[in-house]
Order: structure tokens, then C-alpha cells, then sequence
């Protein structure tokens, strides 16, 4: 199945050499990942692949602190190494070095379970079972009754269960769990999944039961059932292939599948995208509504183009919903496109679903950077959709950390190439995801009343906050994990942590944990700061603030101040006399450069500078304008 939102490669081969002759590691590595950024073949997949695997090993002693190492095991009961190359290009399109181990064919309860297992050595962030249905489920017969077929997919589960388990306790890994191909003929035809005796039958009750446990156990799925299912099975099983070497995933999809996985692990680590900016003329309506005017562009029901628009608002919309954030980048007069907005009867989307609506004739480019400005995002959080191939050319050239998807001419199918796409995929939806877009639209109230305000400190008493706080609560792990792994401006670390680690954390009696929900006059801005405070070896009445994350959302509003009285008080309160922590500097966390001087910790001299130390009796609490809530956050509610 090929990769149609991204562009096609126009001389890779000659990108490829070129890349391999640049002077420096980090611009070669660079260009690889932009190469990785292209539609490629099975064959190009794998030439760039090995190019990769040679530059890493040649600057094996070169740190890039643009892409993220992370070590992938995976653990299957058939042959899988024709997918390691697609999955290696597919997470340098999201800027992590995987390397991957792949354990010998059928090895996978090996891998886990015994004690001299190769995993200990290598330490896997990540565990993948990719598993096939023929090979690990008990034979049934045709006449096969549901107790027995409902017998068969528990002792499956509970088998799996036991897998997830061990490889979570032996190697603190992030288990992620593929779901199963029927690529048996069918027994029945149509009578296939009623029938309890029938492969079809019992994969698709095992997939049910396999996902609804993954949830409950805080196990990844990547879901290659549901994409065969769109994809047809054909495109995935290639029964020649199996025979031949036991292949149950046919090479021909191996980029499809690595891009599948590499989303997960992607989602996981906080690398999915959070804001879609959308081009209105011929994106979001047929026509220029500047010359064709409101009653002159195709939209909407009666029309299969206009139909097509509409599907494309309707998706935009359901994103809007579930917690995407909407933007608008137009070449437009403002006021003429948000009339389109306001008084169009088949508009889909409306004003109040655009957190940030720009239109104006300059370049498209330093819009988008405008976007970005206004919502406090990076650029990489950005997803652009536009018709025009040149703008789209453009911004790929300028902006080359926003996702651009190669739009195909007919619009009947951008609603699909968006979603193929997979940019806004999900590990988790918490109460905090489905309220982002209301909560960036409520920030536009909000910078009404600074603008308004005589001052800061004029601006900051009107907002009239409030701070919930207290230790990690189970309810609040995914989100926990979540900003950790998604903030990269406000952690003076950049230390990521699986869900898993964030749970041990949680556990754990000799770590001190906080998170912090801020409200103010306009509403709940949810759970935006963490802190994982955790014992230092060589001091026992110590605490080093491992890390210390806060969402861009509410920069400048002292919850900084706030929180660090309360983290005192904390520490103070279990016999803590000193606090240290750490600023690693990185590309984009420049703005906490002078967080711990700034709450009066002292520079520390065996970190080369970079060390900070506070002791909790020389403390001065900052005053704020952040009041605490009556209750805060219950700290009850262990996980």
C-alpha cells in the first residue's frame, strides 16, 4: 500500500550520494531524514536504510541532539527481519535513531522468559510481539463449539498476559502488542465469523479480547488487523512468501509497516501532531472566494465535489472535537474569508472552531510561524494542508519540521490522505487531550485581557487563578506521561519516561511526586506541570529534581513560582533539608536557562556549571498571584 501523502522522491539516488559526501555528520544525518520524508519503495527503504546504520556507525561518537536513540526489541513467532528497514526510515521520519534487535525465528518466550536472555544486555525501551494467529492459538476444529472457541482465545490472552508481564518486570520495557492477520481461507464464506469453529471466527474474538486487555494493562496495540482490513489482505500476506521462509508479512509492505509502529512508538514518546492549519481557497471549498464571491464556491450536498469539501471540514471538525487544534493559513482578504465562515449554509466548521485564523497575501511561511507564535507550539506540532503543490513545495523547502501531506488532485480524497496519514495517532485519550483545542481557543480570551491590562501584574491578578496539586493519581498517569514526553521548552532536562517508569515512579515511597492543574476566570487549563523529585545516593536528606515539565499554555502566569513553594513545602514536610537539580541544554529549552538562579538555587561546582543546589532553609517563597484550591489535588489516591 503506498505512502500517498508523502512526495515522491525526485532523484534519490543522487540525494542518497550526496548525502553520503557531506562534510559533516550532523548535515548528513539531516539529509537522511529528509530523504526519509519521501515516498519510497521497498528497495529505496532498504538502500536508505543501511545508509543510516553506516553513518551511525561512523559517528558513533557524535551526539544528535536533534534526533532521539532509542532501542527497539522485536520478538516474533515468524520471520521478521524484512521489516526492520522500513521500521528504521520510518523513525527517522519522526527523528529517533531506533536501533532494532530482533530475536532468532519463533524465539519470542525464549527472549522473555529465560534467564540468560540477550534482552538483559541491551536494555529495550521498547518490546514488540508480533505474533501470528496460526502459530500460537490452540487447533480447532470446524465443529469447533463457543465454549471451546471462547476457551481457546482465554488461554491465548492469559499466555500473552504472562509475556507482558515478565518483559515489563525483567527489562522495564514499554510492551507493545501487534494484533493478528486471518490469513486462513475461509471455511464458511459468509458465514465465517458466526461459526465458532472458523479461523475468522476466533482471530476476531482474540483481537477484541487482546485490545480490551491492552488497555487495562497499559499495553501498546498496533493495529495491522485494521489496516489489512483497509487495506485488503493482499497487500499484507503474500502466501508464497509464506511458505518459502515463513513470512506472514509480505516485504512489500514493510514501510507501510514500519510506519505503523513507528507512529506508536512516535504517540508514546509524544511525537504526535496537535495542530492541523488548513488553506481555504480549493482545500476547505471549491473556488476563490474572492472572484467567485460566497454564493460562487462549491460546497456542500447537491454537488459531489462540493460533498467532497464538506467530508474534508467533517474530518477536520471530528479532530477539532476529539482535542486537535485548527488553524487557517490563507492568501485572502480576512474579511471576505470569515464572512465564507459566518454565513455560508454548508460550512462545516465555523469561526469559533479556529484557534488561530490568518489571512492575508503574505508569504505562507512566515504565517505559519505567526501560528505557531500565537499558539505557544512548535513547528513541529504542525500539520499543513494545501492544494496548491508550489505553496505546499514551499513551505516543505522553508519549514521542513512541519508535516506537509502531498494532497492528491481530487479532493474526494483528502479527507482520506489526511487520515492515512496518521499524524495525530494515539497511545491514550484522557480528559486533557479532549479539551486542548477549547483550552488554546479560551487562551485567545485570555490575551484579550493582557492586551487590555495596564500591566503584568495588572493581567496576571484579573486572571484570578487557582493551583490543584498533589502527588501523581492513577487517574492522571497517561497524561503524566503524556507531558513529559511531549514538553520540550519548559524541562530543563528533556528526560522522557515510558507510562511504565512514570507508574514505578508513582510507587515508589523514596520518590516525591507533584502535578499541578492551574484555573483561572476563563477556565481549566488541566493538568500543565510535573514534577518526579527523586533521593540522591550521595546525600540522604536530599532530593534531585529528576524532572520538571510544564506546558507552554501557561508560560509566564508564575505557576513556576507557585509550584516551587509548594515542592518545598513538600519537601520540607518529609525531612528534606536540600534540593539539586540540573539544566542540560538543548535546542529548544533555552527558556528555562535561568529557571533554578531565578528561584534562588546556587550554582554547583562538580556539574560543570550546569548543576543547581537549594537548601530548603535559606528558602525565600516567592509571592504570586496564584491562590491554592481548598482541596488541591488529592493526595489520597495512590496508584
Amino acid at each position: 500500500m503506498p505512502m500517498n501523502w508523502l512526495p515522491l522522491p525526485s532523484a534519490f539516488a543522487a540525494d542518497l550520494r550526496a548525502a553520503a559526501i557531506a562534510s559533516a555528520p550532523t548535515e548528513r544525518l539531516e539529509r537522511l531524514a529528509r530523504l526519509s520524508n519521501q515516498r519510497l519503495d521497498f528497495l529505496q527503504t532498504i538502500q536508505l536504510e543501511k545508509a543510516i546504520r553506516r553513518e551511525r556507525a561512523a559517528s558513533a561518537a557524535v551526539d544528535w541532539p536533534e534526533f532521539r536513540p532509542l532501542k527497539l526489541a522485536l520478538l516474533a513467532s515468524c520471520t521478521a527481519d524484512q521489516l526492520v528497514p522500513g521500521i528504521t526510515v520510518a523513525a527517522l521520519r519522526r527523528r529517533l535513531l531506533l536501533d532494532t534487535f530482533v530475536a532468532p525465528y519463533g524465539q519470542y518466550r525464549q527472549a522473555i522468559l529465560d534467564i540468560g536472555s540477550p534482552l538483559r544486555e541491551y536494555r529495550p525501551n521498547f518490546i514488540l510481539l508480533s505474533l501470528s494467529a496460526q502459530q500460537i492459538t490452540p487447533r480447532l476444529t470446524p465443529s469447533a463449539t463457543k465454549p471451546e472457541a471462547d476457551a481457546a482465545v482465554a488461554e491465548t490472552v492469559n499466555h500473552l498476559r504472562t509475556l507482558w508481564t515478565e518483559a515489563r518486570q525483567r527489562y522495564g520495557a514499554t510492551v507493545i502488542q501487534q494484533t493478528f492477520l486471518n490469513v486462513a481461507e475461509p471455511l464458511f464464506g459468509s458465514f465465517d465469523r458466526t461459526a465458532p469453529g472458523s479461523p475468522a471466527y476466533l482471530i476476531e474474538k482474540l483481537n477484541a479480547a487482546v485490545t480490551e486487555l491492552a488497555v487495562r494493562e497499559n499495553v501498546l496495540i498496533l493495529d495491522v488487523a485494521a489496516d489489512a482490513e483497509r487495506a485488503g489482505l493482499d497487500a499484507w500476506f503474500d502466501a508464497a512468501r509464506w511458505f518459502q521462509g515463513k513470512m506472514e508479512i509480505s516485504p512489500r509492505i514493510a514501510p507501510r509497516y514500519g510506519e505503523l509502529l513507528a507512529r506508536v512508538i512516535g504517540a508514546e514518546r509524544g511525537l504526535s501532531k496537535k495542530c492541523l492549519v488548513l488553506d481555504l481557497d480549493n482545500t476547505l471549498w471549491g473556488g476563490v472566494v474572492g472572484d467567485v464571491g460566497l454564493e460562487g464556491i462549491v460546497l456542500g450536498e447537491g454537488s459531489g465535489t462540493g460533498e467532497a469539501f464538506l467530508a474534508l471540514q467533517r474530518y477536520a471538525k471530528r479532530l477539532r472535537d476529539r482535542g486537535i487544534v485548527l488553524a487557517v493559513c490563507s492568501k485572502n482578504e480576512a474579511s471576505i474569508a470569515e464572512t465564507a465562515f459566518r454565513e455560508h449554509p454548508e460550512m462545516a466548521l465555523t469561526l469559533s472552531d479556529i484557534a488561530v485564523f490568518v489571512a492575508n497575501w503574505e508569504d505562507k511561511a512566515s504565517n505559519l510561524l505567526t501560528i505557531a507564535n500565537r499558539l505557544n507550539l512548535g513547528l513541529e506540532s504542525l500539520v499543513f494542508v494545501d492544494d496548491n503543490p508550489a505553496e505546499r513545495a514551499r513551505v516543505r523547502e522553508s519549514l521542513p519540521m512541519i508535516a506537509v501531506p502531498e494532497l492528491p488532485d481530487d479532493p474526494s480524497q483528502y479527507a482520506r490522505c489526511l487520515a492515512d496519514a496518521g499524524y495525530f495517532e494515539a497511545v491514550a485519550y484522557t480528559t486533557e487531550d479532549a479539551q486542548r483545542a477549547e483550552q488554546y481557543s479560551t487562551n485567545a480570551e485570555r490575551e484579550t485581557l493582557r492586551e487590555s491590562a495596564p500591566n503584568m501584574e495588572a493581567f496576571l491578578e484579573g486572571l484570578k487563578m487557582e493551583v490543584a496539586y498533589g502527588a501523581f493519581r492513577s487517574v492522571d498517569l497517561q497524561r503524566v506521561a503524556q507531558l513529559i514526553n511531549k514538553t520540550n521548552q519548559f524541562n530543563p532536562t528533556t528526560r522522557r519516561y515510558s507510562l511504565q517508569e512514570v507508574v514505578n515512579f508513582a510507587s515508589a515511597p523514596e520518590c516525591m511526586t507533584l502535578q499541578f492543574r492551574l484555573l483561572d476566570r476563563f477556565g481549566d487549563n488541566g493538568l500543565v506541570s510535573v514534577m518526579v523529585l527523586r533521593p540522591c545516593g550521595d546525600e540522604p536528606h536530599a532530593l534531585e529534581i529528576d524532572t520538571w515539565v510544564m506546558s507552554c499554555r501557561v508560560f509566564g502566569r508564575q505557576l513556576e513560582f507557585e509550584a516551587m513553594n509548594i515542592a518545598v513545602e513538600s519537601a520540607r514536610s518529609r525531612g528534606i533539608k536540600a534540593l539539586r537539580a540540573s539544566y542540560v541544554p538543548t535546542a529548544k529549552n533555552a527558556v528555562v536557562k535561568d529557571l533554578y538562579a531565578t528561584l534562588g538555587f546556587a550554582p554547583s561546582d562538580q556539574r560543570d556549571n550546569t548543576g543547581w543546589r537549594l537548601d530548603l532553609d535559606d528558602y525565600a517563597f516567592r509571592p504570586t498571584f496564584i491562590s491554592r484550591q481548598p482541596h488541591g489535588v488529592a493526595e489520597s489516591d495512590p496508584p
